[in-house]
């Protein structure tokens, strides 16, 4: 059935009009975007009530332009070129053609979490294109603060600290991790106080370090010896015996071999935090994904 002009809005009275004028006819403009041929002309003569004057005149040749339609007619086919790229601009976000999603992340997030949901996100929207930065749980909250981050993976405390909005995934807990020929790899769950004797390598986690809070809590202060921000750089080192060290869960997986991974007694937990600055302002690719991620992960 032929459609009023206000159910079809992306054919504005200025993209009829030039159509019309260009087509020489009302009929095949009404034809061709499924409205009646008089609604075609209510828009026509919306437009000239509109401007005050006559712009067209019907004749045996057709639609013909009058002398002030003459007059109009560059800038109202400016405007109804600007409208369709405005409109073209409109259906290219909300398909997300093009769009790029920036996530601040860590190791064990982007081995194990990102890759399936981005994956799967990417059949969804094949254009997107992601850029992941890595770092610790401040540096990212800070990213995501200042915008240069859309999305930002860290822990509870660092988002509540940089007032991001957020979405927690659950805890994540901490293992211990000594060289097999070390006296702690004959114990089948190891203590903090264990730990505190021993040279420790430190996994850098910024301001809000779950490492170090923990030692804290346990009125204990760890022996550190070494602090690096990357969680494999730290297992190959526990590899060639400079000390020991508390790595995630999550991270380990896959990765023990050379290494003994122990539970720790206090059971030292992260809670995985997805942050963002602003639901309002998130960009359309980044509010999609935050949400899939939301939906698939829990």
């Amino acid at each position: 059935m032929p459609q009023q002009p206000d159910a079809q809005a992306r054919y504005s009275r200025y993209s009829v009009f030039v159509d019309v004028v260009e087509e020489g006819s009302f009929t095949k403009v009404a034809n061709r975007i499924g409205y009646t041929q008089s609604a075609v002309s209510q828009t026509v003569k919306a437009l000239e009530r509109e401007l005050g004057c006559t712009l067209v005149e019907r004749g045996r040749d057709g639609v013909t332009l009058t002398k002030d339609g003459q007059q109009f007619m560059p800038y109202l086919q400016a405007v109804a070129r600007d409208e369709r790229a405005l409109a073209e601009k409109q259906r290219e976000v909300q398909g997300l053609g093009r769009a790029s999603i920036t996530i601040g992340t860590f190791t064990s997030v982007s081995r194990n979490l990102l890759p399936r949901p981005m994956l799967e996100f990417r059949r969804l929207y094949p254009s997107v294109r992601f850029n992941l930065r890595q770092s610790e749980y401040t540096s990212i909250a800070e990213w995501v603060r200042n915008g240069e981050c859309d999305l930002g993976f860290t822990n509870l405390a660092d988002a509540e600290s940089a007032g991001l909005e957020s979405h927690s995934f659950g805890p994540d807990r901490m293992m211990a991790v000594v060289p097999p020929e070390n006296p702690l790899a004959e114990k089948d769950e190891l203590t903090l106080a264990d730990l505190a004797t021993q040279p420790f390598i430190l996994l850098d986690e910024g301001r809000e370090s779950v490492t170090l809070h923990a030692f804290e809590q346990a009125g204990l202060s760890p022996r550190v010896c070494y602090e690096v921000t990357d969680d494999y750089s730290i297992l190959a080192m526990v590899r060639q015996g400079l000390g020991v060290t508390i790595l995630y869960e999550m991270m380990l997986v896959g990765f023990e071999s050379g290494v003994v991974v122990r539970p720790i007694r206090e059971e030292p937990r992260r809670t995985i935090t997805l942050g963002w600055r602003n639901s309002a302002t998130l960009p359309l690719a980044a509010r999609r994904f935050a949400e899939y991620l939301i939906r698939e992960l829990g």
